[in-house]
């Protein structure tokens, strides 16, 4: 087995950005991802000492670790779950590190088809890693081609079709399969059994990010006060991608104006630059809170919020969604989204005294 980290053969990029070719040259959404995946990669832990929080999942991956070497034996298959950045690609990594293993990465959508799958598989060497990001974006038949892969490492490939079809059985090397999902309820309960260890990622505390922040800073040599990093982890809705690029950007605020550090005033103005309020909401947030609002008491669904707020469906339940129901600002409900007392005290309205769905008080005045 080789060097962890190392990928053998072109590797996708993680997340949905497509790598188009306009001109002879990359576009600019594929430069500007680049740059981003080169920063979040020097920022990365290497070793599970050096990753910060998630107490109860790296104690269990390194028990899990530690047996497997002790055996001889390759990794467990893996399912990690839990928001977008929370460090389920860097867990990834670190898992193939500490198993002296080769990570191989991709992503769901890459995988269109059971051939698009078989080369990959059929290339690994005992031990190594696959990690598939996104793995709830598979489609049914390559989930289905994953199944004996997984169980009894092999694959049946297809030589002809119709009557006189012929299947060629293929041995694989034993490996391990690592996947991400953040909507893990989409994988069907067939797939999702075959993963040894469920693991899921939880949002980050303010005193783990400014942990991550202070790390981060000696890596960038950024001077970082203690009340600065207070002020960037108090915004970073406890994503630990979100944080580190609120510093990456605070950092060219802080090169620009001042003579580098970063305290509380420039922390503060960079976040305002970044289009984040006094209450730590950005300006899609606010939208939804005031849709909500507009509705007057009655459930709103997800597709029409999704309309109003001019946002894809499944980005306002990924990414903006969770932040607002942990700050008890939106509450979600089989029949809609509805907007909370403490929604309505920051947006500055009184809550409606009654919904006129004919479904009763749905908010009341606190006496």
């Amino acid at each position: 087995m080789g060097r962890a980290g190392a990928t053998p053969g072109p590797v996708r990029p993680h997340g949905n950005v497509s790598w188009l070719i306009m001109n002879g040259e990359e576009t600019l959404q594929s430069r500007l991802h680049d740059d981003e995946s080169r920063f979040e990669s020097g920022l990365r832990p290497k070793t599970f000492d050096d990753f910060v929080g998630q107490e109860r999942v790296r104690e269990n991956l390194q028990v899990y670790i530690r047996a497997a070497l002790q055996r001889g034996e390759p990794m467990d298959h893996i399912l990690l779950t839990g928001l977008p950045g929370l460090g389920k690609t860097t867990l990834a990594d670190i898992v193939a590190r500490a198993m002296n293993a080769e990570f191989h990465s991709t992503t769901g959508p890459a995988l269109e088809r059971p051939g698009d799958l078989a080369g990959m598989l059929t290339s690994l060497s005992r031990g190594d890693v696959l990690f598939i990001d996104e793995i709830h974006r598979l489609s049914p038949t390559v989930e289905e081609f994953l199944y004996s892969a997984m169980e009894d490492f092999c694959i049946d490939i297809v030589l002809d079709q119709g009557p006189r079809g012929r299947t060629v059985r293929l041995n694989l090397e034993p490996f391990t399969l690592i996947g991400a999902t953040t909507r893990d309820g989409l994988l069907s309960a067939p797939f999702r059994d075959r993963f040894g260890v469920l693991e899921r990622l939880e949002p980050y505390p303010e005193e783990e990010l400014e942990r991550i922040l202070r790390r981060s800073a000696r890596l960038l040599n950024v001077a970082l006060t203690d009340d600065g990093a207070k002020e960037l982890a108090r915004h970073a809705r406890g994503t630990p991608r979100i944080v580190n690029r609120f510093l990456r950007r605070v950092r060219d605020l802080a090169q620009v104006e001042t003579t580098g550090g970063i305290d509380r005033a420039v922390a503060e103005r960079g976040l305002r630059m970044l289009g984040i309020d006094d209450d730590g909401l950005l300006r899609v947030d606010r939208l939804i809170l005031e849709t909500l609002a507009l509705a007057e008491g009655r459930p709103v669904g997800l597709k029409t919020m999704a309309v109003t707020v001019g946002e894809d469906p499944r980005t306002l339940e990924d990414v903006f969604e969770p932040h607002l129901i942990r700050e008890g600002l939106l509450l979600k409900t089989a029949r809609g989204r509805l907007l909370t007392h403490r929604g309505y005290a920051l947006l500055g309205q009184a809550p409606p005294r009654v919904a006129d769905d004919g479904q009763g008080h749905l908010f009341h005045e606190e006496p």
